[in-house]
């Protein structure tokens, strides 16, 4: 049985780190760095440096499920924000997922 996890190489500040994450959240990853005009190693980079405890992994699944959930809340209240709005870079170094 093959597993749902894919190991990957990424680039962190210079460095060379392994990252294993379900395809699904790899997806989702390069959406929302993509819709923040960001590559996905600026993205990993800046949910690396958040991070307060727990692996790389771990933090990357969070950030992207807090992403779709308050993105799903902001649908559900009628305050989604315009898709130039969500595509922008963020201009503080704290990456919510918004």
């Amino acid at each position: 049985m093959k597993s749902p996890v894919v190991k990957r190489s990424i680039v962190i500040a210079g460095h060379k780190t392994s990252v294993s994450l379900e395809d699904a959240f790899w997806k989702g990853l390069k959406d929302i760095a993509g819709s923040r005009d960001m590559t996905l190693s600026e993205l990993v980079a800046a949910i690396d440096s958040e991070r307060r405890h727990g692996n790389l992994s771990s933090a990357i699944r969070l950030f992207v499920l807090d992403h779709y959930r308050n993105l799903h809340a902001e649908e559900k209240s009628g305050r989604n924000p315009p898709r130039e709005l969500i595509a922008s870079r963020p201009s503080a170094p704290m990456l919510r997922a918004e």
